[in-house]
């Protein structure tokens, strides 16, 4: 998400009254927005020219790798992005939100490794998230509440054959002290949208789980790991390819951010 706004945030306020958008111009601007950046180029397809006065672009494609994130301790190891057309309201420069005329529509291919995924993780962005995926026990008292968990310290390495290895902590609303969880696992996505664990191994507290409860806790995540849920903010993410290997993943993918997309509320022009 952080790079979404980057790029579009870069993009959006490199067109001028004049219309003059440089390569070089976009690749410096993007290249601020980063603390580090092994490799960057930019290319911008806008013939003809004068489409730029009117906020058209045909296309922008994006290749960078060993990126560092200024704003977040979050590095990209590779990432390649293409965008089909895009179409801009040039009469909303300098005012509060930046505007589409259109949808944005493009693809991206990340690479990423297992120390950059665990930056992540513990990201504040990341750390929020977690805390709202609350997991309701399956042995309750009909008579009374149910206790309800949530997930702390989340870890992930990789390995091969699309599978890795998760450890997280799992505590009960209020506690200070939880569950040692350990699940090695595929992962595989549905439709494009839906991540999905296939055949999980888990322990808890170095102790096998019974299998209601592996299956409650894959249910749940089943569930929540859902990209349909973003499209309530108009941003639209589809997998189109996910390679898990040996402290690696790679993952190709395609999104569509709507003019009235809520991410475009934290772009300033």
């Amino acid at each position: 998400m952080e790079f979404f706004t980057i790029f579009l945030s870069s993009l959006l306020g490199l067109i001028i009254p004049v219309g003059i958008v440089i390569d070089q111009t976009v690749t410096n601007r993007i290249r601020s927005q980063f603390a580090k950046a092994e490799e960057l180029q930019v290319r911008i397809d806008n013939a003809p020219t004068y489409q730029l006065i009117q906020g058209k672009i045909n296309r922008v494609r994006i290749a960078g790798r060993s990126l560092q994130l200024k704003r977040r301790d979050i590095r990209i190891a590779a990432l390649e992005l293409e965008t089909d057309a895009i179409e801009l309201d040039i009469h909303s420069r300098g005012k509060k939100r930046a505007k589409l005329k259109q949808p944005l529509q493009a693809g991206l291919r990340l690479v990423l490794n297992e120390t950059d995924i665990n930056k992540i993780l513990q990201s504040p962005e990341f750390l929020g998230l977690l805390s709202k995926l609350n997991i309701v026990s399956i042995n309750a008292d009909n008579m009374g509440s149910r206790p309800i968990y949530q997930l702390h310290n989340l870890q992930v390495k990789f390995l091969t054959n699309q599978r890795l290895n998760i450890q997280v902590e799992i505590r009960e609303v209020g506690k200070k002290q939880g569950l040692h969880l350990v699940v090695e696992t595929g992962i595989n996505v549905i439709g494009g949208r839906q991540f999905q664990l296939v055949n999980p191994l888990i322990k808890v507290n170095q102790e096998a789980v019974p299998i209601q409860l592996i299956d409650a806790i894959v249910s749940n995540l089943n569930r929540r790991f859902d990209l349909a849920n973003l499209e309530t903010n108009g941003l639209i993410v589809r997998i189109l390819q996910l390679n898990i290997k040996e402290n690696t993943l790679e993952v190709a993918s395609f999104f569509r951010i709507e003019p009235s997309s809520k991410i475009l509320e934290a772009i300033r022009l």
